[in-house]
């Protein structure tokens, strides 16, 4: 019988992932079918039973669902858990268990292009969703020094506070942060500024950067952010997002099938979708 994956959210006819996974379930000779479902806050109850009602082999989550999902799933990962957001779930066995490959996927990316990372002085940009995934997959991973700079001070503050994991953290407003960048190894932009359509906008406009510097935007609409652009403009190697979206779709095939997937072939595919070539 052909098992059945999909993505949830409100919307989710933008999301490109339906093409990614039926072309691996293609390409690895699968029986599989993964659909979009565009599922509104109020129905998502009866969806994740819906899900489980009709055995439904796993499925992702999108915005606005990944936090609100959480206590309609049967069990939660402890990560996932930590982050308080869910993008993966999977079907075992009739118990529907969620688990967040957004912030590993991003740690998996990085590696790829940078290898040594626990010793790099990090600034992480933003204090949102994306940024806490990010920030407690990075200190799962033994970065040791992760700095947050966030319009909010105080919201920056609980971010580093409900870590998991032995990280050291300074809390930097924008203007101050945007100053000391020649202080960092890596700077994570983790914010939607700078994306498309709103394609003039940089969260922290910087002057200098520390040679060697490694800056990484998760914005992957346009493919070469302006904060990107000025940052290789200063010599700066750098990274868009489609590294951390297909890691952590290879991370949910992996957890489906068992099989981690040729994230070549899916970066590909999604850089085919949007028409370009990556960092």
């Amino acid at each position: 019988m052909r098992k059945l994956y999909g993505v949830i959210g409100d919307p989710v006819g933008h999301s490109m992932s339906p093409v990614m996974h039926n072309d691996l379930f293609n390409f690895y000779g699968m029986d599989r079918q993964y659909f979009p479902f565009h599922v509104k806050p109020m129905d998502l109850e009866d969806a994740v039973k819906g899900f489980k009602a009709i055995g439904a082999a796993g499925f992702n989550v999108t915005v606005p669902h990944k936090t609100q999902i959480i206590p309609l799933l049967d069990k939660v990962d402890h990560l996932a858990e930590a982050i308080g957001a869910v993008n993966t779930v999977v079907n075992e066995n009739g118990l529907l268990i969620g688990y967040n490959t957004d912030g590993r996927g991003f740690v998996r990316g990085l590696l790829d292009r940078l290898p040594a990372i626990t010793e790099k002085k990090t600034l992480i940009i933003g204090a949102g969703g994306a940024a806490k995934a990010i920030y407690f997959s990075l200190a799962e991973a033994g970065l040791k020094e992760i700095d947050i700079c966030n319009r909010t001070a105080a919201r920056a503050e609980e971010l580093a506070k409900g870590c998991p994991f032995a990280v050291q953290s300074a809390i930097l407003g924008m203007e101050e942060a945007g100053k000391s960048c020649d202080q960092y190894d890596l700077i994570i932009q983790t914010t939607s500024i700078g994306m498309s359509p709103d394609i003039d906008g940089t969260p922290l406009p910087f002057s200098a950067l520390k040679e060697g510097c490694f800056v990484s935007d998760i914005i992957y609409n346009p493919l070469e952010t302006r904060l990107l652009s000025e940052a290789a403009r200063l010599g700066a190697a750098t990274q868009n997002g489609i590294d951390m979206f297909v890691y952590q779709g290879a991370l949910a095939f992996e957890k489906w099938t068992g099989i981690f997937p040729d994230t070549a072939r899916m970066k590909g595919n999604v850089l085919k979708q949007l028409g370009g070539s990556s960092c």
